[in-house]
């Protein structure tokens, strides 16, 4: 086994959990943050994130990304960077697959109608809600609620995308039981995860983006980066029809961003002179991330995609049908909480509570759970098929 880096976060020098463990006997040779990684993994929110939007709500086309396979490939980038810099694989690869647990139905689009919905009770984020799912509403031990995940993992879900400077409502509830130093930054192990994140999606809604037709190669190729790696691959393989190439494209930019990541994050650790997961933290500043030239390379990528693909026309029109969905839904449940399951109402009939309830329980919803329970609540919805 390779020796962890001296500012990897090390399994045997956790802050523990909230709640001891009560298990009776042993279930395998498994670490404090392999534990998490598993219990993640087989939580029910992580299946349904199969059926939950990345870009495409809904996606008949079986080769379009959903939030479990971009979550799978953010684990995969993530734990080549942890394993190449010596961090702790386990708590990145955690890390990668749990960061989206809190999206709702329609991703983005329901959490825009969600927070709006919600906005009498605190609002409502994506990021804030994970925390909340992992900590209290998935409830899989007799003992406590929650997935009791040890306070590393919980740490860097709450700020992989850095310091809280103001805590949403979930949040601050969960920080108030399990104080999470959120005002810090969190581990190098967080920070990859965040940084694989923009990695996978910038790279795999290229692909996606090519397979749909919302663009065309010529059109990508108006990006620097893009237009650069495409000539490298048309060098390697002359000749060869344009579409067999475009994999081959997604796997370039992937090598060429880690490999930057890799170099701008031991340029950065080495600067900062960071010798523990404490001066990591202490340091005040983001340690992993792109450097400087590519970081503005990749934000010319973003513009472009969000011009071409997250705002392109097929795509708004679905999602205004989608925020429809949400809305629709919060309206009548909060309308009438009996329309909500049993175990879901509020006790005491709060405004607030209720309202936060009907967020719990929608936020939980695959796509086509949501637009299942919007026909059969409130009638026919107009959601265009295909993306």
């Amino acid at each position: 086994m390779t020796p962890l880096a001296a500012c990897a976060a090390d399994p045997a020098g956790t802050r523990g959990r909230l709640y001891g463990d009560s298990r009776g006997g042993t279930r395998g040779p498994r670490d404090a943050f392999q534990r998490d990684r598993d219990r993640i993994i087989h939580s029910v929110p992580f299946r349904r994130l199969r059926h939950k939007t990345q870009v495409f709500i809904a996606p008949d086309g079986d080769h379009f990304r959903v939030r479990l396979t971009h979550s799978l490939e953010v684990a995969q980038i993530g734990r080549v960077i942890a394993r190449s810099l010596g961090l702790n694989e386990d708590l990145t690869e955690a890390l990668c697959l749990a960061h989206d647990i809190g999206h709702p139905p329609f991703g983005h689009s329901g959490e825009d109608a969600l927070e709006e919905a919600l906005a009498d009770a605190g609002g409502f984020d994506h990021n804030a809600n994970t925390i909340r799912v992992l900590t209290t509403l998935e409830t899989p031990y007799p003992l406590h609620p929650g997935l009791n995940l040890t306070w590393e993992t919980l740490e860097g879900l709450a700020k992989h995308n850095g310091p809280v400077a103001r805590a949403s409502w979930a949040l601050a509830d969960a920080n108030a039981r399990f104080p999470l130093d959120l005002t810090t930054w969190p581990s190098l192990e967080a920070q990859i995860a965040a940084i694989a994140d923009d990695i996978a999606y910038d790279n795999h809604d290229i692909d996606d983006g090519l397979r749909s037709g919302l663009f065309s190669l010529e059109q990508l190729l108006t990006v620097p980066f893009v237009a650069r790696a495409w000539d490298a691959v048309r060098a390697r393989y002359p000749g060869m029809p344009e579409a067999r190439l475009h994999a081959e494209l997604v796997r370039d930019q992937i090598g060429l961003m880690v490999n930057d990541v890799l170099a701008e994050t031991q340029r950065r650790v080495a600067a900062a002179g960071v010798e523990s997961v404490d001066d990591v933290r202490a340091a005040g500043i983001a340690l992993a991330g792109f450097s400087a030239e590519l970081a503005a390379e990749e934000r010319q990528l973003k513009t472009f995609l969000y011009a071409h693909m997250y705002n392109a026309p097929q795509v708004a029109a679905v999602r205004v049908e989608a925020q429809k969905i949400v809305a629709g839904l919060a309206g009548a449940y909060a309308a009438d909480p009996s329309l909500l399951p049993p175990d879901w109402r509020p006790a005491d009939g709060d405004p607030v509570a209720t309202l936060r309830a009907v967020g719990d329980f929608i936020a939980g919803m695959t796509d086509r759970y949501a637009i299942r329970q919007y026909r059969e609540l409130i009638g026919p919805i107009a959601l265009p098929e295909g993306f």
